[in-house]
C-alpha cells in the first residue's frame, strides 16, 4: 500500500512539472502577422450569443454566426490578405483560447479592463457600450437609481464588465454570475432575478423582442466602456495590425453598417421552426455521436483499467489506481478544459469536438473500470479454481469464464453509465462543442425565448435516453 501511494504521489508531481513546464507566455519580440499570412487565414474566437454583435442566423438556408463583430472580423481577414476561421466557445474560455494558441484574436464585445490588460493586448476601441440594467416593465417605479437596487437580486454575465459594475457598483444587491447573456434575460423575465446589468446595444435587442423588459439607467460611475479587440501579449505588430483595420472602418463609418446588416438578419420574418429546427437536429445527431463514441472508447478503457486493477504487477495496479481515483475526483468540465486548452500548449491544436469526446471517454473510462472490476469480484471464486484445474490459462480463464459472466452482473450499471453520458455531453458546451445544449442555447441567444427552446432540448434528451433506456432492457430480459 506504501508503494501504490508513494507511486501516486509520483505520477501526480510529474503531471504537474510537464503542465507547467509547457506553459509559456508569448514572445514581445514575436508576431503572429507573418505565420497568419504564412497559413492563409485568421482565426477569431467570440461567444455567439450577443446579438446584434455575434449571433447566429440562418443564412440562405445555412446556420452562420453573424453579427457585427463578424463583419469587422472579415474586414480584418481582407485588410491582411487571409481568410477567416471562426472558432466559437464560452466567454469566460476566450481569454485562455487566446493564451494557449487556440484564436489569433478575441471579438466578443470585449470592454478594455485592467485585470485583462495584465493577460492580453488591446487594440485601440471601435465601439463605446453605455451599460444599463434590464428590469420587468412591472418594476418600472421601483428601480431608477443605483441606490435602489440594494437588496435586490442582479444577474451580469460571468467575466464581464457588466459583472464588474454590479460588483462595484450595486452595494447592497445580491449578484448572480451567469454564463450567457441570454441567461440574464430569462431570469429576469421569469421572476428568478429583479435585474440584469447589460450592455445598452445587447439589451436594445432583447427588450425589442421581450414586451415585458424594459431598460434603464441607473446611472452608473462608469458611463461608457470601451469595446476591443483582445489579441496575443506583447504581439505589437499584429496589434498595429489591427489597429489600421480598426481606423479603416471609422474613417469609412462601416461600423453603423455593420450594425444595421445586423438587426436586418435577427429581423428575419421566417417562422420559429423555419430558422430553427436544424439546430436541434444538428446539436441531438451530435450528442448521439458523443454518446457512441464515448460508449467505445469508455468500454475498451475500463476494460483495460480493470483488468490491470487486478494483475499481480504492482506498478498496473498503481497506474491503474491513479488514473481513476484522480479522473472521479475531478469534474468532467475541468477535464474538458484540460484536454482542450492543454493540449494546444502542446502543440496539438484539437477542435472543441474532439476534445470533448476525447474528455469524455478519458471520463467514462474511469467509471466503466469500476462497474468491470465489480462484476469481476462478483463472479464467485469457485468458477476460476475450477476452469484453472481443467489447464485454462489466468487469461483464458477470465476472458472465457470470468467475463462473461461479470457482462451479465453488471449490464444494468453499464447500461446506466451509456445513459449518463447523453446527459453529460451537456458540460461540454463551455468548450464550444456542438451538442443538443450548446445549439439550444444558441437558439436561445437567436430567437430570444429563453424558456422554450430549453423545453425542446428536454424533450429530445428525454426522446433519446428513454427509447436508449428501453433498448438497454430488451437486452437485460434476453440475457436473463
Amino acid at each position: 500500500m506504501k508503494n501504490l501511494k508513494r507511486w501516486a504521489f509520483a505520477l501526480i508531481a510529474l503531471l504537474a512539472f510537464i503542465v507547467a513546464g509547457s506553459v509559456h507566455p508569448v514572445d514581445a519580440a514575436t508576431s503572429r502577422v507573418q505565420a497568419i499570412k504564412n497559413r492563409g487565414y485568421i482565426t477569431v474566437g467570440l461567444s455567439a450569443d450577443y446579438a446584434p454583435l455575434e449571433f447566429h442566423a440562418t443564412v440562405d438556408g445555412q446556420d452562420k454566426i453573424v453579427g457585427a463583430d463578424v463583419s469587422l472580423a472579415k474586414k480584418i481577414a481582407k485588410d491582411m490578405g487571409v481568410k477567416l476561421q471562426i472558432k466559437e466557445m464560452g466567454f469566460d474560455a476566450l481569454i485562455g483560447g487566446l493564451k494557449t494558441g487556440k484564436v489569433d484574436m478575441v471579438i466578443s464585445g470585449m470592454s478594455k479592463t485592467p485585470e485583462r490588460a495584465k493577460q492580453v493586448n488591446f487594440s485601440k476601441p471601435y465601439m463605446y457600450e453605455k451599460q444599463i440594467v434590464v428590469i420587468r416593465k412591472s418594476d418600472k417605479s421601483k428601480y431608477k437609481n443605483v441606490a435602489d437596487f440594494s437588496g435586490a437580486t442582479v444577474g451580469a454575465q460571468k467575466q464581464t464588465t457588466q459583472e464588474a459594475i454590479a460588483k462595484a457598483q450595486l452595494p447592497g444587491a445580491k449578484i448572480h454570475s451567469l454564463q450567457k447573456a441570454n441567461d440574464v434575460v430569462a431570469q429576469v423575465s421569469y421572476n428568478k432575478l429583479d435585474a440584469g446589468v447589460m450592455s445598452s446595444i445587447i439589451a436594445g435587442a432583447y427588450v425589442q423582442k421581450n414586451k415585458s423588459l424594459m431598460m434603464v439607467d441607473p446611472h452608473f460611475a462608469t458611463s461608457a466602456s470601451p469595446t476591443v479587440v483582445a489579441l496575443p501579449k506583447g504581439d505589437t505588430a499584429l496589434t498595429t495590425q489591427i489597429n489600421k483595420s480598426i481606423k479603416s472602418m471609422q474613417k469609412q463609418g462601416l461600423w453603423k453598417k455593420y450594425l444595421d446588416q445586423a438587426y436586418t438578419l435577427q429581423n428575419q420574418s421566417q417562422g420559429f421552426w423555419a430558422k430553427y429546427s436544424g439546430f436541434f437536429v444538428k446539436g441531438a445527431l451530435n450528442t448521439l455521436l458523443f454518446a457512441l463514441l464515448t460508449v467505445i472508447a469508455g468500454t475498451v478503457l475500463g476494460t483495460i483499467l480493470a483488468l490491470m486493477r487486478r494483475s499481480k504487477l504492482w506498478i498496473l495496479k498503481a497506474i491503474s489506481a491513479v488514473y481513476v481515483e484522480f479522473i472521479r475526483g475531478t469534474p468532467l468540465m475541468v477535464q474538458a478544459f484540460i484536454v482542450f486548452f492543454g493540449t494546444q500548449v502542446l502543440g496539438l491544436s484539437l477542435s472543441a469536438f474532439t476534445a470533448g469526446a476525447i474528455a469524455m471517454g478519458i471520463n467514462s473510462g474511469a467509471y466503466v473500470a469500476e462497474i468491470i472490476r465489480s462484476g469481476l469480484n462478483s463472479v464467485p471464486i469457485g468458477q476460476t479454481e475450477a476452469a484453472r484445474s481443467l489447464g485454462l490459462s489466468s487469461g483464458a480463464t477470465t476472458r472465457y469464464v470470468v467475463l462473461p459472466q461479470a457482462i451479465k452482473n453488471i449490464w444494468p450499471a453499464l447500461g446506466n453509465e451509456f445513459v449518463t453520458d447523453i446527459k453529460e455531453s451537456s458540460v461540454l458546451s463551455v468548450i464550444g462543442a456542438s451538442e443538443l445544449m450548446f445549439e439550444g442555447s444558441t437558439v436561445q441567444g437567436a430567437s430570444f425565448q429563453p424558456f422554450f427552446p430549453m423545453m425542446i432540448v428536454a424533450l429530445i434528451y428525454f426522446a433519446m435516453t428513454f427509447i436508449l433506456t428501453r433498448a438497454l432492457g430488451f437486452v437485460e430480459r434476453r440475457m436473463a
